[in-house]
This record gives C-alpha cells, sequence and structure tokens, in this order.
C-alpha cells in the first residue's frame, strides 16, 4: 500500500503531461505485447514446419512437401509454397528463386508492422515529459513574482521538484519501450534470416534433384 500511495503521489506531482505520457506508455506496452507475442508464435510454427520438411527435402518427396506447405498457416509454409507452384512451370532456379523473393515481400511488411511505433512512442514521451516540465516551471516563476520573498525560496524549489516529475515519468517511459523496440528489431531480423536460409536450402534441394526442375540445362 505504501509503494502505491508514492507512486499516485509522484502521478499527481507531475502535472497535467503526466496523463497523455500514461497513454503512449499504454498503448506503446499494448504493440510490444502484441508484436512479442506474434513473432514468438510466428518463429515456432515456422520451427516446426521447417523441422518436418527437411527429413522430406532429403528423400526428394516434393509431393508430400506440397501437401505440407499448402496445408500450413505458417509464413515459412507460404514462401516455399510459392516456390513449388513454380516448379513444373520453372525453366530455371531463377524463377524459383524470383517467386519466393516475391511472397518475401509479402511478409517482411507483416513481421515488421506496427514495430516502429514503438521507438516512436518512445521519444514522444520523453518530449512530452520534457514539455511538461518546462510548462511547470514557468508555472512556478510565475507564481513566485507575486509572493513574499522569504517564501520564494521554498516555493520555486517545491515547484521545480514537482515539474520535474514529469521529466522523470517520460523517461521511466522512454526507456523500456527502447529496449523493447531493440528486442523485436532483433527478432523480426532473425525471423527474415531464418526464411532466407531455408528459401535457400529449398533451392539447392530442387537444384541437386534436377528432376523436379530442368536447372541443369539452364
Amino acid at each position: 500500500m505504501g509503494l502505491w500511495s508514492l507512486i499516485v503521489r509522484f502521478f499527481q506531482g507531475g502535472g497535467d503531461f503526466m496523463y497523455p505520457i500514461a497513454v503512449v506508455l499504454v498503448l506503446g506496452a499494448s504493440i510490444a505485447l502484441e508484436r512479442y507475442i506474434y513473432l514468438t508464435r510466428t518463429a515456432s510454427r515456422n520451427r516446426r514446419v521447417w523441422n518436418e520438411i527437411v527429413p522430406l527435402l532429403a528423400q526428394g518427396n516434393f509431393r508430400q512437401v506440397v501437401q505440407l506447405t499448402s496445408k500450413s498457416d505458417s509464413l515459412i509454409g507460404h514462401v516455399l509454397d510459392y516456390g513449388l507452384a513454380r516448379v513444373q512451370s520453372a525453366r530455371r532456379r531463377d524463377d524459383i528463386e524470383k517467386a519466393m523473393e516475391e511472397s518475401m515481400m509479402e511478409i517482411v511488411p507483416r513481421l515488421e508492422k506496427r514495430t516502429h511505433y514503438i521507438a516512436t512512442f518512445a521519444n514522444l514521451a520523453t518530449l512530452l515529459g520534457l514539455l511538461g516540465t518546462v510548462m511547470g516551471l514557468i508555472r512556478a516563476f510565475a507564481a513566485v513574482a507575486t509572493i513574499d520573498p522569504a517564501q520564494k525560496a521554498n516555493l520555486l524549489s517545491a515547484s521545480i521538484s514537482v515539474a520535474m516529475n514529469c521529466t522523470a515519468f517520460g523517461l521511466m517511459t522512454a526507456v523500456p519501450l527502447l529496449l523493447i523496440h531493440a528486442v523485436l528489431q532483433t527478432k523480426t531480423t532473425e525471423l527474415i534470416d531464418s526464411l532466407e536460409m531455408a528459401s535457400v536450402k529449398f533451392l539447392n534441394s530442387i537444384t541437386e534433384r534436377q528432376s523436379p526442375v530442368p536447372a541443369a540445362a539452364a
């Protein structure tokens, strides 16, 4: 209860700008949570599907790979399904590769969706905190101009302390959001790299088999 009272007093002491910073914190945290869950689930699904596909590729069982990828809701299944759809009509390896690159162009925006807003919210929280502090200092100096000189020092120090709460809250919001943004960017990059690696391994497997695609003649 003591901690909660301290938090409430800190929030109330920061002035009106504490509320928009709180809204920014809630929005940023909501997006971060949604993105983290989405990226974690996507990575798990990709890993599971890829582990099922690898032995089939080693056996050259492309028909079963087609059945697996067409039914899968994973991103890696989507990418490989694009490539497999071109296997019969492709004259060379580049045709399949271009089809898979087209699929990647659809997938990457879904992986990066809304993540950039987190960094924007972090910067916004910092700026709102500074603005709240500046506005608080303006009010403080305006107030001490009309009171007894003996009380000016006490009132000014109290007003500055209150105004600094806004900057502190803005920084306490911005720092975690920036860290979360970095983590999400790392997870997104790892996912994209894993998809590209799987695409290359898939293309190499098709080329080595030579039977599904007349790539050797190209």
